[in-house]
């Protein structure tokens, strides 16, 4: 049986295989999830803002998604991920409370987008924006991401393509 590991808000977690990285419940926050799959490692961080985190923000730094970010790459790759395997899928930025003013989304969308880019670090799939919360699974023996919207039933987002099977 699989462990499942929930990530909540503003949490980076890393896993390996026979573990699942979940996180549900998301609103405007991005989650962000990346596997090795060859290694067998995964990490996930649930981004609440975009950003770099203020110096008033000590111990909750990972809510903003340069530290997130950041963080990701530290933890993965010390668990001997290769850097330049991985690529990202994004899921979140939901309106969820549909107010007409609101930058939150289109916010963390730009931050996160942007600081993939600038680290060189494609993104693989996406599921962004509308008005209805989501969540985000990976399991990281196969590699598979997979999301949900709203009430919807679970669907396949990323799966790799070059899966590994060890006997």
């Amino acid at each position: 049986m699989e462990k499942i590991i929930n990530v909540s808000t503003g949490e980076v977690k890393v896993g390996r295989k026979g573990e699942i990285l979940r996180s549900t419940a998301i609103g405007s926050c991005v989650v962000l999830a990346a596997c090795d799959c060859e290694k067998k490692v995964g990490v996930m961080a649930h981004v609440m803002l975009p950003g770099r985190a203020p110096k008033s923000a000590y111990g909750e730094s990972t809510k903003y998604a340069a530290d997130a970010l950041d963080e990701m790459i530290s933890r993965i790759t010390l668990k001997g991920a290769n850097l330049c395997e991985l690529g990202v899928c994004l899921v979140g930025a939901g309106n969820v409370l549909k107010k007409q003013d609101d930058t939150v989304c289109d916010n963390n969308i730009e931050s996160v987008t942007r600081l993939l880019k600038e680290k060189h670090i494609p993104v693989r799939a996406a599921v962004l924006g509308g008005t209805e919360r989501k969540s985000i699974s990976m399991d990281i023996e196969s590699g598979s991401v997979y999301y949900t919207e709203g009430d919807r039933q679970e669907k396949l987002l990323w799966e790799s393509a070059g899966k590994i099977t060890q006997n």
